[in-house]
């Protein structure tokens, strides 16, 4: 029996290395997928997929792991791979559903309905941080993939922005949460919030931090 060879991703081959490698062995094209607001203890968890076109126009500029650009930089960049990519799709959970389900079975369910929502079928998934089955192609799990791997980093692009503009969204309902600011993530202000107003329908009830902070409510209510 002959065993083709292995595929080889260099080191400082940066973040299309592992796109391009999948490309040499015919598995083309390699959707990514990636969530934001897994920390957060407010607002939903959003999930972006994305596949890059091959050569130039795949190589979107500015293309990073979504956390390490300031918020003006990833806005230029989301509007580059929504330009750019040969297909992209986003799903939003709501807290609510969060906290009826748990949070991992949400982020696996999220990523998968996310590549499913994809115009173009992938030959190849990868995705950050946790493997999703059922998917009929073949996937990896990558421990920061948005640091690793292009459409993983472009699918965090959509999936942070979109999340970020629904939490400015949601300071206008919720002004005394400020989440403009910290979009839903835990923070001394944050915290002070809760504890001065209590939870919102927003809030994850499930959290321990803001059950504690709705007892603690409840509590000074019936004072």
């Amino acid at each position: 029996m002959i065993v083709p060879p292995r595929g080889v991703v260099r080191r400082d081959g940066g973040l299309w290395a592992f796109e391009r490698a999948l490309l040499r062995r015919g598995l083309a094209p390699v959707a990514g997928a990636d969530e934001a607001g897994r920390g957060a203890c407010a607002g939903p968890l959003v999930v972006g997929a994305a596949v890059l076109p091959d050569g130039r126009r795949g190589r979107v500029p500015g293309l990073d792991d979504s956390k390490a650009l300031t918020p003006a930089v990833r806005e230029q960049v989301y509007e580059e791979v929504i330009a750019r990519a040969a297909a992209w799709s986003v799903v939003v959970i709501p807290p609510q559903e969060v906290d009826r389900r748990g949070l991992h079975v949400c982020n696996v369910a999220g990523m998968r309905r996310a590549l499913a929502q994809l115009s173009i079928t992938p030959a190849y998934v990868l995705t950050d941080g946790f493997p999703v089955a059922g998917l009929g192609v073949p996937g990896l799990a990558m421990w920061k993939g948005d640091q690793v791997a292009a459409c993983i980093a472009a699918a965090s692009i959509v999936a942070k922005v979109t999340r970020d503009r629904l939490m400015v969204d949601l300071h206008e309902r919720y002004p005394h949460y400020e989440f403009a600011s910290h979009k839903g993530y835990v923070t001394p202000e944050h915290t002070a919030a809760l504890r001065r107003h209590g939870p919102c329908p927003e809030h994850r009830f499930s959290y321990v931090n803001v059950e504690n902070a709705a007892m603690t409510f409840a509590d000074l209510l019936g004072a």
